[in-house]
């Protein structure tokens, strides 16, 4: 994957872990984003923004994502980390799951990108999944998509289906 693009090209959309589901065929955990690397890419958006970090939530079961906020003189902007892979996500508000409530990154999210992670653009995220490849998913995956009718593929990578 590319670390140095707002596009985010995710390559194969849905590598394992992607959903954050975890069907019984899966042997082993499934790979994690080490939130040290978030939360000081975190903080270093903050300082450039010339805000603060806001409240900062890590993720709980069901969610695939971690959720925190930079507050800025533009206001809050939610940073959501996925939890099993590095990307990162940009919203106005924080949900449990999102589908098209995806906002464009800020100048500020070089400092995702330069700490390694993937920041995802809206565009992106917002691509109907009609139009990504969707062969790897479960049959239990798309139970959860089809119970929460998401229609994106961020919506499949930032939900808190289980």
């Amino acid at each position: 994957m590319a670390k140095d693009t707002h596009r985010g090209d995710t390559a194969e959309d849905f590598p394992r872990g992607a959903t954050g589901f975890l069907g019984p065929d899966d042997a082993g955990p499934l790979p994690e984003t080490d939130p040290r690397t978030f939360r000081t890419a975190l903080y270093e958006a903050a300082r450039v923004a010339g805000g603060t970090v806001g409240e900062v939530e890590e993720r709980t079961y069901p969610r695939t994502f971690h959720t925190a906020s930079v507050l800025d003189r533009a206001g809050e902007t939610v940073v959501l980390c996925h939890a099993h892979h590095p990307w990162i996500a940009f919203a106005s508000q924080r949900r449990n799951w999102y589908d098209e409530e995806f906002l464009a990154p800020p100048p500020w999210a070089r400092a995702f990108t330069d700490a390694g992670l993937t920041v995802l653009d809206r565009e992106r995220l917002t691509t109907p999944l009609s139009a990504v490849d969707t062969s790897a998913l479960t049959r239990d995956e798309w139970r959860g998509i089809r119970l929460y009718h998401l229609t994106t593929l961020g919506g499949v990578l930032f939900n808190a289906f289980a």
